[in-house]
């Protein structure tokens, strides 16, 4: 930790330079500045700029040289450039000025663009403004502190101090905006739904809840956006999608925070198969124009997104990885002793076949999906809003995609039955009343709108940060959200 008594004096010399600064009548925080180039821009076309003006801004991230010549370095959104000063070339103010100048000041430099003796691209000062003076000093050696706890909790220093972290941010809106272009140019539209809801519907999850005053009703941060986009699809819409923010009032893991951000699209006409399709070509897509290939390095493994993914039902998946063929276990008391010999400590002593096929799947199969994988024909009683196989109802047409044994996207051929739907509702309701948190809500208006008739649909959600993780070989997701809900400090 930072020497307390260390910055306090640190913070009493700038201090003491911003009093100084107003004496001479320099504003310690400036107005605009006109910018004429990036600094990244002056370094990839040197030849272009060589002996021209140019006015840069930039954060100060060293000093070199407090004589009659000196060197110090900016720092912009595109990277780091020389500046170069010299006492005969700028007015004796324009020098007093950068004799009170510090690491983490930010700077307005006007100048001419050559290239030093020891062959380093510079900008020679005519003219210097100081736009903001930084009255606490950057963090010493950042590049070596391990705690990453100070970096998410103040992340404008890890921005300032670690370049790849920037580029990490950078890399998640490209992402975002090829997402948004694949599938605007597929015809899809999106909308924007409540994040306010009556009802925490569309998952199963511990919602967060608030309380509207003038209303005198608690409402509900939204879990998913599931339910409202599907109400869009009864009334019409034939392809629509949201990327927004999701609440879950869960855990914090390398996986998990309780803020964060998701994809749901839904197609009218389509199944849960035309879904796959989607997904493991647009993933591909946005890979190769984001990051110019189909095989990214996660974590020390090669993750090739070429498609076609890999795909498995759940009871072949189980089969082949945990060596159990479900498709001859008769009961669920079968079931049950089956997964408690495995040593599968979280089965209930009421839970259904299909429930113990799933909790074996999540220990014993999920950690080998490394490679792109689709596991579909999910059990009915974990898959309250997907519609059943017919020839086998106690499975739904549903997958999830894994990645590096990561669940990455859900998708269903989406239950359209009213009928069906509410006994599910009802289902849900009783495992509620019996002490389940995350069992779905009981939705009478979202019944009411399928009983107008919706069309066959198929629909997908895909999880944002965790396809930003993969393809920043982030290994937190905490990586990867700019500003990640925190523990309090003690």
């Amino acid at each position: 930790m930072e020497n307390v008594n260390e910055l306090n004096e640190i913070q009493k010399v700038r201090l003491k330079k911003l009093e100084d600064l107003k004496a001479m009548g320099v504003a310690p925080f400036g107005k605009k500045f006109s910018i004429s180039h990036s600094l990244q821009q002056i370094k990839d076309n040197f030849d272009e700029f060589e002996n021209q003006m140019v006015k840069v801004a930039g954060r100060i991230m060293a000093i070199r040289g407090h004589g009659k010549a000196a060197f110090f370095d900016i720092q912009d959104q595109t990277g780091k450039l020389q500046i170069y000063i010299r006492k005969n070339d700028v007015s004796e103010e324009t020098f007093k000025l950068y004799g009170l100048l510090d690491i983490g000041d930010i700077v307005g430099v006007e100048g001419k663009v050559f290239r030093s003796k020891k062959g380093e691209i510079s900008v020679s000062v005519s003219n210097l403004t100081l736009l903001s003076k930084s009255l606490r000093p950057l963090p010493e050696k950042w590049h070596g502190l391990k705690d990453t706890d100070t970096r998410y909790r103040q992340r404008y220093l890890d921005l300032i101090t670690n370049p790849e972290v920037k580029q990490t941010f950078i890399i998640r809106s490209k992402i975002i905006s090829a997402m948004r272009r694949y599938l605007d140019e597929r015809g899809f539209i999106e909308v924007e739904t409540p994040v306010l809801s009556p009802i925490a519907g569309g998952a199963a999850a511990r919602p967060f809840i608030t309380h509207h005053n003038a209303l005198d009703i608690d409402l509900y941060l939204r879990i998913a956006t599931e339910l409202y986009l599907k109400r869009l699809i009864v009334g019409g819409f034939e392809k629509v999608y949201e990327i927004g923010k999701d609440f879950r009032n869960e855990g914090i893991s390398i996986k998990h925070n309780p803020e964060f951000t998701m994809i749901e699209l839904y197609q009218a006409y389509a199944d849960y198969k035309d879904m796959m399709e989607l997904m493991e070509n647009m993933i591909a897509h946005i890979a190769q124009e984001v990051l110019g290939t189909t095989k990214v390095n996660y974590q020390g493994v090669e993750i090739d997104l070429t498609p076609p993914w890999k795909r498995m039902t759940m009871v072949e998946a189980v089969n082949h990885y945990a060596n159990i063929d479900f498709s001859t276990i008769k009961s669920d008391e079968e079931a049950r002793e089956i997964a408690r010999k495995l040593g599968i400590e979280e089965v209930g002593d009421n839970d259904t076949k299909g429930k113990v096929l799933n909790l074996i799947f999540e220990e014993k199969v999920e950690p080998n999906l490394v490679q792109p994988t689709f596991i579909y024909d999910y059990p009915i009683e974990i898959s309250p809003l997907a519609k059943k196989i017919e020839d086998n109802p106690d499975f739904t047409y549903r997958f999830e995609a894994f990645i590096y044994g990561r669940e990455m996207g859900n998708a269903f051929s989406e239950l359209n039955d009213p009928l069906d739907q509410r006994e599910r509702f009802l289902q849900q309701l009783k495992e509620r009343e019996a002490g389940d948190e995350e069992a779905h809500a009981f939705d009478e208006d979202y019944i009411i709108a399928l009983e107008h008739g919706m069309p066959p649909t198929g629909g997908l959600g895909i999880g944002i940060d965790r396809l930003v993780m993969l393809f920043t070989d982030s290994y937190s997701i905490r990586d990867v959200i700019l500003f990640p809900t925190m523990r309090p400090k003690q």
